[in-house]
């Protein structure tokens, strides 16, 4: 059983791995959501980082 799905994904990464590959509309969908990812990321970032400093700011004017 775990091999079969084990199989089933590997089967399915490379289909999709190759469908991307010949397929511009497809790759240009994969850079798209990869860039709106990065964004989202970067902004997650930025914000637990000004939490931190906000933090830290707070606990040394104590």
């Amino acid at each position: 059983m775990e091999k079969m799905f084990c199989l089933g994904l590997v089967l399915g990464m490379v289909g999709g791995a190759l469908i991307v590959a010949n397929s511009y509309k497809a790759r240009t969908l994969v850079k798209k959501s990869q860039a709106e990812l990065m964004e989202k990321v970067d902004e997650m970032m930025d914000e637990r980082l000004k939490e931190m400093s906000d933090k830290s700011a707070s606990e040394k004017s104590k």
